[in-house]
């Protein structure tokens, strides 16, 4: 029987299933990047928006991630330039980068982050 993973937010030693932050997390040794969304960055936030917006965004997806069980899928490109996996997180048909997108704590990836500060 599978059972699955529980996810703590990650810290200094604890690497095997993990959240980084809203977009990124650690799955049974692998980092892995939600491919259809971007988060506010955290590591390091530009202003004090966008780090409220990022612990909200990176508290939701070790949220949705724990509520049961997922599905990864690839998608065009594998990895990304830092090696982390590129997938796209499903349950039960649904992506977990659009709950957060409806949310207001993501946005729909198109290549290019994009600033989450007044002005910018």
């Amino acid at each position: 029987m599978h059972c699955r993973p529980h996810f703590p937010i990650c810290d200094g030693s604890h690497r095997a299933n993990c959240v980084v932050d809203g977009d990124t997390f650690w799955f049974n040794g692998e980092k892995i990047r939600i491919a259809d969304i971007d988060t506010p960055e955290l590591s390091p936030p530009r202003c004090e928006a966008e780090r409220i917006k990022g612990e909200a965004a990176k508290s939701r997806l070790l949220t949705l991630l724990n509520a049961g069980k997922f599905s990864l899928a690839a998608g065009f490109r594998d990895e990304d330039k830092y090696g982390r996996k590129l997938r796209t997180v499903f349950r039960a048909g649904n992506s977990l980068g659009d709950a957060l997108i409806k949310e207001g704590l993501g946005r729909s990836w198109d290549g290019a982050r994009h600033g989450w500060c007044q002005g910018g």
